[in-house]
């Protein structure tokens, strides 16, 4: 890719976004609109802002390389993640709008009259949407050093720079702005290249299969490997190489590998003629990868029992997205009940036609980048193919529009979670709340991913996108589900539930990742806990809950019909705007609403609890 290009892309996307997030400073003016816009967004907008900060560097690069790599069985990621609004839509988005939060700490706190339950809520959103932040940040680092060439903590960093002025700057009312041109810009990044990469797909006059095991190299292709890999060659086949294969040195030499297993050290370069199969690239866990095709699903090859993990991932990406925080607080912001099942119906057209394009790229890429199936980073796959297919001076335009839109992924995303973190920790953790604590929890929300970022080096990006869909399945779907719809929740269940399902989630991919446990069912279960985290944690909220029906609030009636009942027309009218920044309350207080959490309105009288 031209580096020039790429260069002035990514900082028209940055440059974009701080204009855009500019505009919130002259428009947010209390502490309704830095924490929930006031709940004046209309549905449209807020759609576009939804989709805008959920689809991330995973959606929009991830997808495209899981495809590439492992199959059409990676389709689930987009359909569990596009289905979980479905779930969002059906269950919990009027109802959530009702409650009158601001944030999921908020909810608990109301719903189940508990400090406690608050304070867990709120350390397990702060707790996902830093492992959630962390992977951004990553993805960030890998994108900025292929278009641009900078060392890959510069990612991290100025996701930080750009997105805490933002943030802070214009809370809920101004992100909200860019989170619907950073949801234009990556859909534009990702369409108007495809059309390209197709008609010269359609051009080309040996169209290679996609479906052909193993792909094969279309024409002599040179690869350097950038860590010591391992690769699998199941017939002999020549290459050229510079550096060390199994423990020998080679300057330019010609080398046959047989069949077998070969140790291919960092930095060799090796050059393959056209026609040469591309060999298998190791797990890096040390298990061997069985025979699989890449158009059949359950085929087998990288998982021991591939039914089980197709569970796994189903329940995770379904009823994870219900408890992604910064995914959730974008409902407080409608105006109603019935604008929040709205913008829902919305999103999900919007996420749906998005997903539809990171599977074509990963198909391209499979075709004509097959050598990032050797080197394993087939998340560049979307980045590499303009100039793949189309080259020259067009082939760059598309390839720095692409780079435009996969910065603008991590940075919608980024602020969607600064925003929501800073919000609980503004709430619940500063001395006082209020829009003079909200921009120091910015700072603090933004500061730590970063340091673990920066400190941590590369970490293992996939696990860490599933460890947060896993903890929020397992912690804040049950939470929500059973808080809007049974009366008997109390909060000594809420919290062992919140704590058993997300605990027992966080510990299994934490033991995932560390590695103790590398094949069978023990790996199986551990890696995709939430086929039995989140029945885990509904089990137990309810079971503790029956045991302490003694301790249901007594508010619980007043509160479930605060969640059900329809707003009266005078709570659909919008509010007249505030002329001022109100001040922040004395330490301690909470900061004066005439929304507080399920509190029951009547036509001309005021709220009563």
């Amino acid at each position: 890719m031209n580096q020039t290009y790429g260069i002035a892309a990514v900082s028209a996307a940055v440059v974009g976004t701080l204009v855009t997030g500019s505009a919130g400073l002259r428009i947010s003016r209390t502490t309704s609109d830095f924490y929930v816009a006031s709940r004046t967004v209309p549905p449209y907008l807020n759609a576009m802002a939804i989709s805008g900060e959920y689809l991330s560097a995973a959606s929009f690069l991830g997808i495209a390389g899981l495809v590439a790599a492992q199959g059409v069985e990676m389709l689930w990621f987009p359909v569990g993640y596009a289905a979980g609004y479905l779930v969002l839509l059906v269950f919990v988005a009027a109802p959530l709008r009702r409650s009158g939060a601001y944030t999921l700490p908020d909810f608990a706190d109301a719903r189940l009259e508990s400090r406690a339950a608050r304070r867990v809520a709120g350390v397990l959103v702060v707790g996902v949407g830093w492992l959630y932040l962390l992977p951004q940040l990553q993805g960030a680092g890998l994108t900025l050093g292929l278009v641009t060439g900078a060392p890959r903590w510069f990612g991290a960093l100025l996701v930080a720079v750009v997105v805490t002025p933002a943030v802070a700057a214009g809370g809920m009312r101004g992100i909200t702005f860019v989170q619907a041109f950073q949801y234009c810009l990556k859909v534009t990044a990702l369409l108007v290249p495809a059309v390209f990469l197709l008609l010269a797909w359609h051009g080309d006059p040996r169209p290679a299969e996609a479906l052909d095991e193993p792909p094969t190299f279309r024409r002599h292709t040179q690869v350097t490997v950038e860590t010591t890999v391992r690769l699998r060659v199941e017939t002999p086949l020549r290459a050229v190489a510079t550096g060390a294969v199994d423990g020998r040195r080679h300057d330019g030499d010609r080398l046959s590998l047989d069949p077998g297993v070969h140790e291919v050290r960092a930095g060799t370069t090796l050059r393959f003629p056209a026609g040469t199969p591309v060999p298998e690239r190791e797990p890096g866990d040390g298990r061997r990868a069985g025979t699989s095709s890449w158009a059949a699903p359950l085929s087998g090859g990288r998982d021991d029992h591939p039914l089980y993990t197709t569970y796994g991932l189903i329940f995770a990406t379904f009823l994870g997205t219900m408890g992604l925080p910064h995914v959730l607080v974008r409902f407080y912001t409608n105006p109603d009940g019935r604008a929040a099942r709205h913008t829902t119906v919305i999103v999900l057209a919007l996420v749906g036609g998005f997903y539809l394009l990171p599977p074509l790229y990963g198909l391209l890429g499979r075709i004509y980048a097959p050598d990032l199936l050797l080197t394993g980073t087939t998340d560049a796959a979307v980045l590499v193919l303009p100039e793949r297919l189309v080259g020259g001076t067009l082939g760059d335009l598309l390839g720095a529009l692409i780079a435009a839109g996969a910065c603008a992924a991590f940075l919608s995303t980024a602020s969607g979670l600064v925003l929501s973190i800073a919000g609980v920790l503004g709430q619940d953790v500063l001395p006082s709340p209020g829009v003079r604590h909200f921009r120091p929890a910015t700072l603090l929300a933004v500061a730590v991913p970063v340091t673990v970022s920066v400190a941590a080096g590369e970490l293992p990006v996939a696990h860490a996108v599933g460890l947060a869909f896993a903890v929020a399945a397992s912690s804040f779907c049950p939470l929500l589900l059973l808080g809007i719809w049974w009366r008997g929740l109390t909060a000594p269940g809420a919290i062992a539930g919140l704590l058993t399902g997300g605990g027992s989630a966080l510990t299994a991919v934490a033991l995932t990742i560390a590695g103790p446990v590398t094949d069978g069912w023990p790996h199986t279960l551990l890696a995709w806990p939430a086929v039995w985290s989140v029945p885990l944690g509904f089990l137990t909220m309810i079971l503790v809950s029956l045991a302490t029906r003694d301790r249901i609030p007594p508010g619980t009636e007043a509160a479930m019909a605060r969640l059900h009942l329809p707003e009266p027309p005078s709570a659909r009218t919008p509010r007249p705007p505030e002329p001022a920044v109100r001040p922040d309350p004395p330490a301690g207080t909470r900061p004066p609403r005439s929304d507080h959490p399920m509190t029951i309105r009547r036509p001309g009288a005021g709220p009563r609890t």
